[in-house]
């Protein structure tokens, strides 16, 4: 039987991270809504990433949760646009392309929801992926979030300007499901 799971983001994780931006073709960064024109240098990645590691959480920007496979890391799920005591925007990266459109993403995500929102206070927890994107849109509603609206932006700043599906999770309907 395979142990799924989810812990908080390591200083020695940092680097699976930034690699698997850096190290994924341009096509599949293209299909996810970014593109590697935007993206830091993997050092200047680092340092951003790793300065707000160790950072208390109602400092933090970014926060990371990794996720695991029988102990072996194989994605991440991610906060920005942080607001303690109030929101942040949810990014899902399943590194290991084996374990895709297998229904993991939605059991790690659902491990991943009780970090965010009793370690950042949150009232809404919001998540904008490419449209065209259909993992990520999948997976979404089977974790509870609820779809909001369609509209052209740049989500973030590896992004560039798509159409998003703009989704919520509230406090109130975390503590439904997840309490």
């Amino acid at each position: 039987m395979e142990n799924i799971s989810v812990r908080e983001m390591l200083v020695e994780d940092i680097n699976f991270i930034v690699d698997y931006f850096h190290d994924s073709s341009e096509e599949f960064i293209r299909g996810m809504g970014a593109s590697k024109s935007k993206f830091l240098s993997k050092e200047e990645w680092y340092v951003k990433i790793h300065a707000e590691v160790i950072k208390n959480y109602k400092e933090k920007q970014l926060y990371y949760t990794i996720w695991e496979l029988n102990n072996k890391p194989i994605g991440h799920c991610n906060i920005n646009k942080l607001v303690f005591n109030k929101s942040a925007y949810m990014h899902l990266q399943m590194w290991d392309s084996t374990k895709r459109k297998k229904g993991l993403g939605v059991q790690l995500v659902k491990k991943s929801l009780p970090f965010f929102f009793n370690n950042f206070k949150l009232e809404n927890l919001f998540c904008e992926p490419y449209a065209l994107n259909p993992a990520p849109n999948k997976t979404l509603p089977k974790a509870g979030f609820d779809f909001v609206k369609t509209y052209k932006t740049s989500p973030g700043r590896i992004n560039f300007y798509q159409q998003v599906n703009k989704y919520v999770l509230t406090q109130e309907k975390f503590n439904q499901l997840y309490k």
